[in-house]
């Protein structure tokens, strides 16, 4: 029987051996790839968590405001009234006949009126499709069957509600004027909510969100239109310092 030579058996030997060694390599690295660490896992424990804790209060919330309204949905007034209020704010129609109201007549009460609506707008139509596309939840499915439009878009916020508050604060010149504009407003959320359209969360959500986008605005458009009311009380203010001097020149001689 033949005997092979050792040295004629090495090469092979090292190869087998090498390829061994870089198979049990990759599986090594790859099971600890797959592995996560105890950090990543806690992360993602911790934001499970947390996400749920506020899914369940927020569903809470919605049950106890829904178990409110349930006993007035199907009342024909109430529901149509709930209708009439939503189809006035939709794409802000309200809004665009108030400016057209305000800016009837020409002069610094038009400018701020157009430079008011557009922010409003502009502002509003960002932010809920931001908010929209980063928070996915979806409507109600059993929304009253009512002349609305059947919107497409995710739950939350209520563009609806969001929209009626930005404008309601940045529109207005006056606290008479915020005082009534943020009634609507308020008259929409309560439509949304009666009409199944969004969660009373998604509501609460719309107003928080659209009132500081509002109250941020109006001091900024105030500064670009100040409008017929804010002129007058800027010449009201430099005639009290004027009158101030003048005073005290008088008491001077």
């Amino acid at each position: 029987m033949p005997v092979l030579p050792l040295q004629a058996l090495l090469p092979g030997l090292r190869s087998r051996v090498t390829a061994e060694a870089e198979a049990a390599g990759a599986a090594a690295a790859a099971a600890a790839a797959a592995t996560p660490t105890p950090t990543a896992t806690s992360t993602t424990n911790s934001a499970t968590t947390s996400t749920g804790i506020a899914n369940g209060l927020a569903n809470g919330f919605d049950a106890a405001v829904n178990a409110v309204f349930e006993p007035l949905r199907g009342n024909p007034a109430i529901d149509r009234a709930a209708a009439l209020v939503s189809n006035m704010a939709d794409y802000g129609i309200v809004w665009v006949v108030l400016a057209l109201f305000k800016a009837r007549r020409r002069g610094p009460g038009r400018r701020r009126a157009v430079v008011s609506l557009a922010a409003a707008g502009f502002a509003s139509l960002f932010t809920v499709r931001g908010v929209k596309s980063a928070v996915t939840r979806e409507r109600p499915a059993d929304h009253l069957e009512v002349a609305v439009r059947t919107p497409t878009s995710s739950s939350f916020p209520s563009g609806h509600t969001l929209a009626a508050f930005c404008t309601a604060f940045d529109l207005a010149e006056s606290p008479v004027e915020t005082a009534a504009y943020v009634g609507f407003a308020t008259a929409v959320a309560i439509s949304r909510v009666h009409l199944r359209a969004h969660h009373p969360s998604d509501v609460v959500g719309g107003v928080v969100i659209g009132s500081i986008l509002g109250l941020g605005l109006r001091p900024i458009v105030n500064v670009v239109a100040p409008g017929a009311k804010g002129r007058s009380r800027r010449a009201l203010k430099a005639g009290a310092k004027g009158m101030e001097g003048r005073d005290y020149v008088l008491k001077q001689l």
